[in-house]
């Protein structure tokens, strides 16, 4: 009972606390400069003081690290220092530096356990400083959820999680419900074809699963550019593209 009693405290802590810091807090999105994507997002784009969730498709490396590189775009484009709390230091940064976030912006947090990271997140969106914080985690509770979006909502950070399995049995995890205000899932395609032979720009498959006060969608898109931003695949640009979402939406 204690325990239960500690954590309902808790909780209401952290909602008189987003109350009261309701008139400082920064408002507005971080649109993605895509029309047919700002238009299913209330406000037309990523709300900032709140919490987005990202996974891969599917279970393996590919995917979850195609997640990872959209959550580092969306944070390339905010303004301010990006801080990334992580148990394990296996990110490529020159990928990390092709869709966008520069060294200079980043700094690692590193954790033996997946509670510190969310601590650690916790802690960092706190400052209130930052363009964005972002965590990598297996799982995200409910209770954690929630309490990263009443923080990021009291200080207008926003809060990015990128779900990185270990092992097919953890991605069964993504279906339990979150406090995310959005949560996208987003699988590989086959690269588009550039003039130039042998290059081709990564694609993505992009679904946005939950949208508070907004619709679910499914996109073809671009990945992200040097600059952090994707945009609509050229071969489905024309909206006929039901038959790659039957494809790839698995």
């Amino acid at each position: 009972m204690t325990a239960a009693r500690d954590l309902v405290i808790s909780d209401l802590r952290e909602r008189i606390a987003a109350l009261e810091g309701e008139g400082n807090r920064k408002v507005g999105s971080l649109p993605f400069g895509v029309p047919r994507i700002d238009a299913v997002l209330p406000g037309n784009g990523l709300a900032f003081g709140a919490l987005h969730e990202f996974a891969g498709g599917g279970s393996g490396t590919v995917d979850g690290s195609a997640a990872a590189l959209f959550a580092a775009g969306v944070a390339a484009r905010t303004r301010g220092p990006i801080v990334w709390c992580l148990t394990r230091p296996d990110l490529f940064f020159p990928a990390l530096a092709q869709v966008g976030l520069k060294a200079s912006q980043v700094t690692f947090v590193e954790s033996d356990k997946e509670d510190d990271v969310a601590a650690n997140m916790e802690e960092a969106l706190s400052y209130g400083g930052l363009g964005a914080v972002v965590g990598e985690m297996v799982r995200l509770p409910m209770v954690t959820s929630r309490r990263l979006q009443l923080v990021a909502e009291r200080t207008g950070t926003m809060a990015l999680v990128v779900r990185r399995w270990r092992r097919q049995t953890e991605a069964n995890d993504f279906g339990q419900p979150t406090a995310a205000t959005t949560r996208w899932r987003v699988s590989v395609m086959p690269s588009e074809d550039l003039p130039v032979p042998g290059i081709g720009r990564a694609r993505w498959f992009l679904e946005l699963l939950r949208s508070r006060a907004g619709e679910c969608a499914e996109f073809c898109v671009g990945a992200c550019d040097d600059q952090g931003r994707i945009d609509i695949s050229a071969r489905f640009a024309d909206g006929q593209d039901k038959a790659g979402r039957s494809r790839y939406s698995g």
